[in-house]
């Protein structure tokens, strides 16, 4: 008996128990693929709950209208509003203030080697409740500044970044992006966070909670923070401090365990801040030229 012969004389005799199976198998098939289509839909009907009513991206905060319980303003409905007092200033101490300050900050640069000399605590007390100006959706302030002195925190934090950026220059970053920071003299090896007096990671909050418990949404909380971040910058160039700019790539979930931090908070940008150290070096590179940068309308 040939193979085609033994399929049909089993189809024939086993026909019954063939049919049961087929059903069977057809049903489990149909509940998996509803159940699964199910979960779509629900996916499906969750992001549009959380999606702007006109055109744009989705917005990161929920639509509450549906439950009036939950409408609190971030801060108080009941706020008073007070004469704002401007500064009186002639055209003329505009202009040579506005001079001075580009002056100032066009003499800002990004150092990477640091003296150990420390920095008084009330001049970083001053320049982080400077940054803490800074304007915010809402009012919701969603920052948090972690200001290290600590030596054996910063030799931590070296520790973590290092072995991460070890794995980005290696793996991770393009070939590209690792060509790009040649000119900077780049490496894994970040000897500044040792170094420098005190680091200032900025933590960004996605949300915080409300007195009653109930999550409170931050509005546009990265643009919040990178307006703070930049206010900080300014503040330690003012007084006459230097900084690096850094951005701990893959380090945020692990420095934020090592200093405690809470699961809402994102680490967005690492500040080394102290004076410069007495062979410090920068490249000689320019900035691009106000029409370049400007558009008049």
């Amino acid at each position: 008996m040939n193979v085609i012969s033994l399929t049909v004389w089993t189809l024939e005799n086993n026909c019954f128990i063939i049919y049961t199976a087929m059903t069977v198998c057809f049903i489990a098939f149909t509940m998996f693929h509803k159940n699964r289509m199910e979960a779509h839909y629900r996916r499906v009907a969750a992001k549009k709950k959380f999606a702007p009513t006109g055109a744009g991206r989705e917005r990161d905060y929920p639509n509450d209208e549906d439950d009036p319980d939950v409408l609190v303003p971030a801060i108080p409905e009941d706020t008073p509003h007070i004469p704002y007092e401007s500064f009186k200033r002639s055209d003329e101490e505009v202009l040579k203030r506005s001079r001075e300050y580009y002056e100032l900050m066009a003499k800002r640069r990004t150092v990477r080697r640091f003296s150990t000399e420390p920095i008084p605590q009330e001049v970083l007390d001053n320049i982080v409740k400077t940054a803490g100006t800074s304007p915010s959706g809402a009012h919701t302030e969603p920052w948090t500044f972690v200001v290290v002195q600590d030596q054996e925190t910063k030799t931590a934090i070296r520790n973590i970044v290092e072995e991460e950026e070890e794995l980005n220059y290696s793996k991770r970053m393009s070939r590209q992006w690792v060509t790009d920071l040649k000119p900077f003299a780049t490496k894994p090896t970040k000897p500044y966070l040792t170094d420098a007096p005190a680091l200032i990671l900025v933590f960004r909050q996605t949300h915080s909670w409300r007195q009653d418990g109930r999550k409170k949404m931050h509005y546009y909380s990265e643009i919040s923070v990178a307006i703070a971040a930049g206010i900080l910058l300014a503040a330690i160039q003012y007084c006459g401090l230097v900084a690096l700019t850094s951005t701990p790539l893959n380090c945020n979930s692990r420095l934020r365990d090592l200093l405690s931090r809470p699961g809402n908070e994102r680490l967005e940008l690492l500040f080394p801040v102290g004076r410069p150290h007495s062979e410090a070096t920068v490249p000689d590179i320019q900035r691009k030229p106000l029409e370049e940068i400007m558009v008049r309308v």
